[in-house]
């Protein structure tokens, strides 16, 4: 294994801004087709699946309340949630950032004496960079869901938060097990070819032996119940469940906003989130485990639990509704900016609309790509329709525009700032005052109405300086022969 890169690489920190990578992403035809596919595909399946239940409005609205007053009440769920895993044998840390959490993941590795883990799928523990930290420390960290499988084995990054590797077709993903499955452990069969069926055999026959032979397993939960201290994930091929109950190590790094008060508001989520992601009526494997148990499953169970921006997030009335996120990836499945450019334009392990207002928020917008990512919509308002948890995309988009725009206060590492408007925003700054201006003098604004009505043969077909942005890729609307305002005035004083 020497020389192999065990981490799944991150994100670089000067990524470049969304519409620079989308540009080159759109560009890649083949990436377009395997996004258009899937996307289309998986978003068929899960309307069918949540037609099926009459009451799904209910439940959307019942799983949006419980993650409201979860968020209003966090600090209290919180401590309760410590209280019932300590006394049911685990044992729980509390990390502010991402640097604390992967100090304490590593230290625990260390301390068991292993210098490998197994890992279920986790959105938090890609968010800290935990496989590179493990590395630097000498600890190998191997994913065994077999999307991340095929990530970090083609050394390459998530680009969806449920099929990680959707960017990925057949022939590729039977190229990369062929080239890398050897440097890992057991290679590829002789000789693979790209059905489904002999490509998730290669992965089950590669990975059997690292789950028997590993001590230690590092997971994430969907999940986790205030009231009992049990933890949940879901997952669809089994993976998880022997992560879950084979080692002698288990520990799950999961973000403070995945608490639920009570075991009962499971039934919520039991039937919303398959829906959602996988467009199943319930996930086939449903992991839930409470502490430890002698003689079954893990002898020792440690729970970090990650802030690394949410409390500063849950600070923003119109942002924190964020937070109420379940992961299940619907709105990037119907969203025409994700379909087109993908999820590494992003720039974040959480894509799509969902990441265009959670990475801005616990990163800041102090970066090029975190302040491009609220612009990075059509504000079609499809990812609210189709979010399990009633989440406002666009209602935050527009909020985080301003901010990048405009500046203000925010809360960053629990203390109040004021941000300073972002450079190049200039000239949409002056816009913005122009049109209030405007539009708050009905006089003027008539008057520019027929201005620009008279004016309407000298209308441009392309905008010069900032506008290019928009027309190099649309044209101009027809400037109407009247205002609307002249017609409503004609029309209403129509005799008839």
């Amino acid at each position: 294994m020497t020389g192999t890169h065990l981490g799944m690489p991150a994100f670089p920190a000067a990524a470049p801004a969304f519409p620079a990578a989308a540009r080159e992403a759109v560009r890649d035809e083949v990436l377009r087709a395997n996004l258009r596919h899937a996307t289309h595909t998986i978003r068929d399946k899960r309307r069918r699946a949540v037609a099926e239940l009459a009451d799904w409005d209910r439940l959307r609205a019942a799983g949006k309340a419980v993650k409201d007053h979860t968020l209003r009440h966090l600090d209290r769920y919180l401590l309760q949630l410590e209280a019932a895993v300590t006394a049911a044998g685990g044992t729980v840390h509390w990390a502010a950032d991402a640097d604390e959490a992967n100090r304490i993941v590593t230290d625990l590795v260390r301390a068991t004496g292993e210098r490998e883990v197994v890992k279920v799928k986790s959105m938090a523990t890609q968010e800290i960079g935990l496989n590179e930290a493990l590395e630097e420390a000498g600890i190998a960290a191997y994913e065994t869901d077999l999307a991340e499988l095929i990530v970090q084995l083609g050394h390459d990054r998530p680009s969806h938060i449920l099929v990680p590797a959707i960017h990925r077709n057949r022939a590729e993903i039977r190229d990369i097990f062929r080239a890398e499955m050897g440097g890992w452990g057991r290679p590829a069969p002789e000789p693979l070819g790209d059905d489904p069926r002999e490509l998730a055999e290669a992965a089950r026959l590669h990975l059997r032996e690292k789950f028997l032979r590993a001590k230690v397993a590092v997971s994430g939960a969907n999940f986790m119940v205030a009231e009992t201290g049990t933890m949940v994930v879901f997952e669809s091929e089994g993976n998880g469940r022997m992560c879950l109950t084979l080692p002698e190590t288990l520990i799950s790094v999961v973000g403070i906003e995945k608490v639920v008060p009570t075991f009962r508001d499971l039934e919520i989520f039991l039937q919303t989130l398959p829906r959602s992601s996988t467009a199943e009526r319930m996930n086939p494997y449903t992991t839930m485990w409470t502490g430890t148990t002698d003689g079954d499953g893990p002898s020792a169970f440690h729970l970090v639990l990650l802030d690394n921006g949410r409390t500063d997030t849950l600070a923003d009335p119109t942002g924190r509704q964020a937070l109420r996120c379940i992961r299940c990836s619907a709105c990037l499945n119907v969203c025409p900016v994700y379909e087109r450019a993908g999820g590494h334009a992003y720039g974040s392990v959480y894509p799509g609309p969902i990441g265009a207002i959670l990475s801005p928020q616990l990163r800041g917008t102090g970066s090029a790509i975190d302040a491009s990512l609220p612009y990075a919509s059509t504000l079609c308002g499809a990812c609210y329709e189709v979010c399990p948890v009633a989440i406002d995309i666009p209602e935050v988009l527009v909020h985080l525009r301003e901010r990048v725009a405009q500046g203000g206060p925010v809360t960053r590492g629990g203390v109040r700032v004021t941000l300073r408007p972002a450079d190049g925003r200039t000239a949409e700054r002056a816009a913005m005052r122009a049109a209030r201006l405007l539009l708050d003098r009905p006089g003027a604004l008539r008057a520019a109405e027929r201005l620009l009505a008279r004016a309407r043969r000298l209308a441009p077909r392309t905008l010069p300086g900032a506008g290019r942005g928009w027309t190099d890729s649309r044209e101009l609307p027809t400037v109407a022969a009247e205002s609307f305002r002249d017609w409503w005035a004609r029309e209403r004083s129509d005799p008839r």
